[in-house]
């Protein structure tokens, strides 16, 4: 005979997060109703749909209750991809102010 050791959270974890996602969606779309422009308004677009996707992915899909290993399998590459496109993305502007400066005369 076998024991089932499934957890099962809690009903109000499920409406707290939902509650947390409405505040980060809410901040979300108060960046675009503010009229923000520029480097702020896609840092804070882009830090609020990682952090509602990183709370979806460990409550929703359970990734909270796994082991501490399957949860860098998936939490490490995805780190890894986002700092290297931050790499890329600051050497073509740091390119682009470049070619702005050379071939602009």
């Amino acid at each position: 005979m076998t024991t089932d050791t499934h957890h099962t959270p809690p009903i109000s974890l499920f409406l707290k997060v939902w509650g947390l996602l409405f505040v980060l969606s809410f901040f979300s779309y108060l960046v675009e109703y503010v009229g923000m422009q520029g480097f702020w308004r896609w840092t804070l677009v882009l830090f609020f749909m990682v952090l509602k996707a990183w709370v979806i992915l460990r409550v929703f899909m359970h990734v909270k209750w796994e082991r501490v290993s399957l949860q860098l399998l998936l939490g490490l590459p995805t780190l890894v991809i986002f700092v290297l496109v931050t790499i890329a993305a600051i050497e073509g502007n740091y390119i682009e102010g470049l070619r702005l400066q050379f071939f602009s005369q």
